[in-house]
C-alpha cells in the first residue's frame, strides 16, 4: 500500500472524525506505509529489571547501569522507562545517558512514560498534555524516536466512547509539539479503553497526526485468540514490546511462542526494534539473558 494514512484521513469528512470515537469501522484504518522487507533489531525495556532499578532488588541499578548490563547482553537498544529517571533531573542527566548508550553502540529505541488521556477538558487534561510534552522533549535529546503513552481507564460516570474521544482530543493536542521534536507518540494497548483491539483501532483511526502509531506490546490483549488481535495491530505499529508470557481469556499465563510472535511482526510488515519487556516470576538476571538469546536467533 503506498497511499499514507495521512491521505486517507483527508478523505474522510471531518465529522466523521469529530465524532465519537467507534463510528468508523476499524478495518477502514490505513496501515503505515513501509518499503523494503521487514527488518527486526533486538531490543531490552528497563522496566524487565525493575526491581534493581527502585532498590527492591539487590544489586541496586541506574539507568546507567543497565545501560551497562543491556550491552554486556549485546542488545541494539534500550527502553528507557521514565519511571527510573531520577527525580528533579536535569538536561546534563539526559546527556549523560545519551552519551553511554552511543559510546556502547545502543540505540534508544522508545522511552515509556505514564500518563491518563480520558480527562475531559480541564485542568486535569492539561496537566497530562503539559506532562505528554515535557517528555517529548526529554525524548528528542536523548535521541529517542518515539514515547510511549497511556490511554487510560474512562473517569467515574463517564461512557467509554466520551473516554475514547477524550483520548484522542489529548493525543492531538500533543501532536505538533511531536512533529516538531521528531518524535512519534506511540499508544499501548493497556487495558483501560484499549483493551480490546477494536477500541485501540478506533483512536487510531480518528487520531489525525504521521507522529502517532501503536506501542504494541504482546502480553496485553487477552481475549479468546490474542495472536489474532495482536495480529490486526502490527500494520499501525511504531514500536513493539515482546512478552515472554501471554494469557487468553479464561486460561492460565503460559509461556509465549516467541516464533510465532516474531513471524506474526513481520507478515505484518512491521520494521523496527522487538524489546523484551520481562515480567515473568523467574529473577530478571538470570532469565532475561536466555530469552535474549532465544528471541535474536529468531530475529
Amino acid at each position: 500500500m503506498t497511499t499514507s494514512r495521512r491521505e486517507i484521513l483527508k478523505s474522510i469528512p471531518g465529522a466523521a472524525l469529530g465524532a465519537a470515537a467507534g463510528s468508523v469501522p476499524a478495518q477502514a484504518i490505513a496501515p503505515i506505509a513501509r518499503s523494503g522487507r521487514p527488518r527486526l533489531r533486538l531490543g531490552l525495556a528497563a522496566y524487565s529489571v525493575r526491581g534493581y532499578l527502585t532498590g527492591e532488588l539487590s544489586p541496586a541499578m541506574t539507568l546507567d547501569d543497565f545501560i551497562e548490563r543491556a550491552a554486556a547482553w549485546e542488545v541494539d537498544a534500550v527502553e528507557l522507562t521514565s519511571y527510573y529517571f531520577p527525580p528533579d533531573f536535569a538536561p546534563a542527566y539526559v546527556a549523560g545517558l545519551k552519551r553511554h548508550c552511543f559510546l556502547l553502540g545502543l540505540d534508544v529505541s522508545t522511552t515509556p512514560i505514564r500518563n491518563t488521556f480520558t480527562y475531559p477538558a480541564g485542568p486535569e487534561r492539561e496537566r497530562e498534555i503539559a506532562h505528554v510534552k515535557r517528555w517529548l522533549d526529554v525524548a528528542a535529546d536523548l535521541g529517542s524516536p518515539a514515547i510511549r503513552i497511556f490511554a487510560g481507564d474512562a473517569q467515574k460516570g463517564q461512557r467509554e466512547g466520551e473516554a475514547r474521544r477524550c483520548c484522542v482530543e489529548s493525543i492531538e493536542a500533543c501532536a505538533d509539539h511531536a512533529r516538531s521534536r521528531g518524535v512519534f507518540l506511540a499508544l499501548e494497548n493497556h487495558g483501560g479503553i484499549v483493551a480490546e483491539p477494536d477500541s485501540l483501532l478506533e483512536i487510531v483511526q480518528a487520531v489525525k497526526s504521521e507522529w502517532f502509531g501503536v506501542n504494541l506490546d504482546t502480553g496485553n490483549f487477552h481475549g479468546a485468540d490474542p495472536f489474532a488481535d495482536l495480529a490486526r495491530c502490527v500494520p499501525y505499529a511504531v514500536t513493539a514490546q515482546v512478552k515472554v508470557e501471554m494469557q487468553a481469556k479464561g486460561g492460565p499465563k503460559q509461556e509465549a511462542d516467541l516464533g510465532r510472535l516474531v513471524r506474526m511482526l513481520k507478515d505484518g510488515g512491521y520494521r523496527g526494534y522487538a524489546t523484551i519487556e520481562y515480567e515473568a516470576a523467574e529473577a530478571p538476571l538470570t532469565a532475561v539473558p536466555r530469552y535474549l538469546d532465544r528471541l535474536r536467533a529468531l530475529l
